[in-house]
């Protein structure tokens, strides 16, 4: 069983050499590192308790089963923080990728310390915290073991999502600007033209509304950022 100094990486691209070079590379930042070459590969080791990751990084442009649809494949068990990788820079690709769940995205070729940077932060996001529970509406929030609940139905999140909705639960009824929120909830700074909070905020809009009428609602500001509120009692 892996310890906690040495969180365990997933990482899925048929690029070979490159695989290769960020296993070493992490490897020597202590973290343990698995490697897959096609989607397939990487949910069978994502099945299997014995071998399932901390943290998959993920190409998108994989043979067979490629990320896009492995990722997809993915969230319907599994909420471990994913980043993709993908040499195609385009603005629409990080955006689906994002849509389908992925926590963070990177365009390649990354530096490698740029990504361990990524994984440092997505893996103290998800770590659990020692907080008490919090309630807003029929939102309640338990930091402890990274659930949530709108009334007694679960919601399913990623690890990015549930820190966003986590971070503006805390705030609930105060505008909380894009800069704060993609440093709390992604671990990074906001990049000019980053959408990726405004995908993740879509994202959880659905889940929310799903789950109730009266659930809490995200209010945007335009240009500013977003705010929580209770919902209609």
């Amino acid at each position: 069983m892996q310890t906690a100094s040495m969180p365990k990486i997933l990482i899925a691209d048929d690029d070979r050499a490159l695989c290769q070079l960020l296993a070493e590379y992490l490897q020597r930042e202590d973290f343990s590192v698995d490697l897959a070459h096609d989607g397939d590969s990487a949910l069978a080791l994502l099945r299997n308790p014995a071998t399932r990751p901390d943290l998959l990084i993920l190409d998108v442009m994989m043979p067979g089963r490629d990320g896009l649809d492995t990722l997809r494949e993915l969230r319907l068990q599994h909420r471990l923080p994913v980043i993709m990788l993908s040499a195609k820079g385009e603005p629409v690709d990080r955006i689906v990728g994002l849509e389908l769940g992925a926590d963070d995205y990177l365009s390649k070729p990354c530096l490698p310390r740029e990504l361990l940077a990524r994984v440092r932060a997505q893996l103290r996001r998800n770590a659990p915290a020692a907080a008490a529970n919090l309630q807003v509406g029929e939102l309640r929030l338990q930091p402890g073991d990274r659930r949530a609940f709108i009334g007694e139905q679960e919601l399913v999140l990623t690890g990015a999502e549930f820190t966003l909705l986590l971070t503006l639960a805390q705030r609930a009824g105060e505008l909380v600007d894009k800069a704060t929120l993609t440093r709390m909830a992604l671990g990074r700074e906001l990049e000019r033209f980053d959408r990726s909070i405004d995908v993740h905020v879509s994202r959880l809009r659905h889940k929310l509304a799903e789950a109730s009428e009266q659930a809490p609602r995200i209010e945007s500001v335009r240009g500013a950022g977003y705010l929580l509120t209770a919902g209609v009692s």
